[in-house]
C-alpha cells in the first residue's frame, strides 16, 4: 500500500449486512462444530477453567474489514458453550490501512472458547480484508481522475453483501446489489425480446421501452461492446452505458461525444480491467470502472492470533 495512503473513513455496517453476517457466522459454526455443538481437541486438551487472551495482528500490508462481524461471533459462540461472550477490545477500524504487526483486536476469555472462535474470526477477517486491500489498490491507482472503483455481482454466494461491504472498506463504490434493485440490459436481453415480441429495434429502443415500466429509484444500465450500439443508445437517456472491453481511444471517444451531447448519462468501463490497465481507462474520462476480480480474485489478508496469558484488554490511558 501507498505509504501515503490517505485516511478513508470506515463506512457503514447496516443492518442488511448484519443479517447477512448472521446467516453466515451460524453456518460457519455448524460446519465447524456439527450437530453436537462440539470442539473436540479443545474439549479433550484444554481445561474448562482455563482463560487467555489473544491479539488479532496483521502480518501484511492491507486493509481491515470485517470487524463487526467478530463482534457478532462472539455471542454466537456463548450461546454454544454456555460461557458469557468473550471480551473484545477492537484497536483498528474497517477501512484503516495495516501493516505487519499492526493490531486489529485483544480478545480474552476461556481458552476453549478462544480456539473455538479463532478459525471463524480469521476466515471472515482475511477474505474481507483481502477483498478491501484489492479495491484500495484500485482506488489508489485512479486518484487524480474522477472515476469511481465499482464491484460487479461476481461475488460468492452468501456472501455478496459482505463482500460488497468490504469494498466500501477499501475506498470502492456498490454496483447493483442483484437482479432486483437494478435493470442492466445486455445483448442477450434484446435477443430475447425480439424473438418474444417480433420487434426488430436497437438496443436503444429496447431502453426506452423499459424506460416505461422501470421501478421507481431503480437504475438503467445498458452494456455496449461496439461504437454503434453506443451511438443508438446514447439518445435513448439510460442511467448509465457500460462499455465493455473497449480501448480506452474508444473509451475517449464515448466521453466525447457524450460531452458534445450534453448528456448526464453515466459512462462505466468493464471487462478485462487489472492494476496494469485501470489508470489509462480513468485517464479516458469514464465516470465509473466496474471490476469483478475486486470479490472473485482477492487474495486473503494474512491475520493472525497471537496468544498471551495477560489479563482483559484494556486501552492505555
Amino acid at each position: 500500500m501507498n505509504a501515503e495512503t490517505p485516511a478513508y473513513a470506515a463506512p457503514v455496517f447496516e443492518e442488511s449486512d448484519a443479517r447477512a453476517a448472521d446467516a453466515l457466522i451460524a453456518l460457519a459454526l455448524e460446519e465447524d462444530l456439527g450437530p453436537n455443538g462440539d470442539d473436540l481437541t479443545s474439549r479433550l486438551l484444554v481445561p474448562a477453567d482455563a482463560v487467555g487472551g489473544c491479539d488479532v495482528k496483521s502480518r501484511a500490508t492491507g486493509v481491515l474489514a470485517g470487524l463487526p462481524i467478530v463482534e457478532r461471533i462472539l455471542p454466537a459462540v456463548a450461546e454454544r458453550t454456555g460461557h458469557a461472550p468473550l471480551e473484545l477490545l477492537p484497536i483498528a477500524r474497517d477501512g484503516e490501512a495495516l501493516h505487519p504487526g499492526s493490531v486489529v483486536a485483544s480478545l480474552f476469555g476461556p481458552v476453549r472458547d478462544l480456539l473455538t472462535a479463532e478459525r471463524t474470526i480469521l476466515n471472515f477477517l482475511t477474505h474481507l480484508s483481502g477483498v478491501a486491500t484489492l479495491t484500495r489498490q484500485f482506488v489508489e491507482a485512479v486518484e487524480g481522475t474522477h472515476a469511481a472503483i465499482l464491484d460487479t455481482r461476481k461475488t460468492h454466494p452468501g456472501y455478496r453483501q459482505l463482500e460488497k461491504y468490504a469494498v466500501r472498506c477499501g475506498g470502492g463504490a456498490n454496483h447493483r446489489m442483484g437482479l432486483h434493485d437494478a435493470c442492466l440490459v445486455k445483448d442477450n436481453h434484446l435477443a430475447a425480446w425480439r424473438e418474444r415480441t417480433g420487434e426488430s429495434g436497437d438496443l436503444g429502443d429496447l431502453v426506452r421501452r423499459v424506460k416505461g415500466e422501470l421501478p421507481a429509484g431503480a437504475l438503467l444500465i445498458v452494456e455496449v461492446d461496439r461504437h454503434d450500439q453506443f451511438a443508438a443508445v446514447l439518445p435513448a437517456e439510460p442511467d448509465v452505458i457500460l462499455l465493455d472491453n473497449l480501448p480506452p481511444a474508444e473509451l475517449a471517444q464515448a466521453v466525447s461525444e457524450r460531452d458534445a451531447a450534453d448528456s448526464t448519462v453515466k459512462l462505466e468501463a468493464s471487462g478485462g480491467v487489472n492494476l496494469d490497465t485501470v489508470r489509462a481507462i480513468a485517464e479516458s474520462g469514464v465516470d465509473r470502472i466496474s471490476i469483478g476480480a475486486l470479490t472473485h480474485s482477492a487474495v486473503a489478508l494474512d491475520l493472525g492470533f497471537d496468544w498471551h496469558d495477560a489479563g482483559p484488554p484494556t486501552l492505555p490511558s
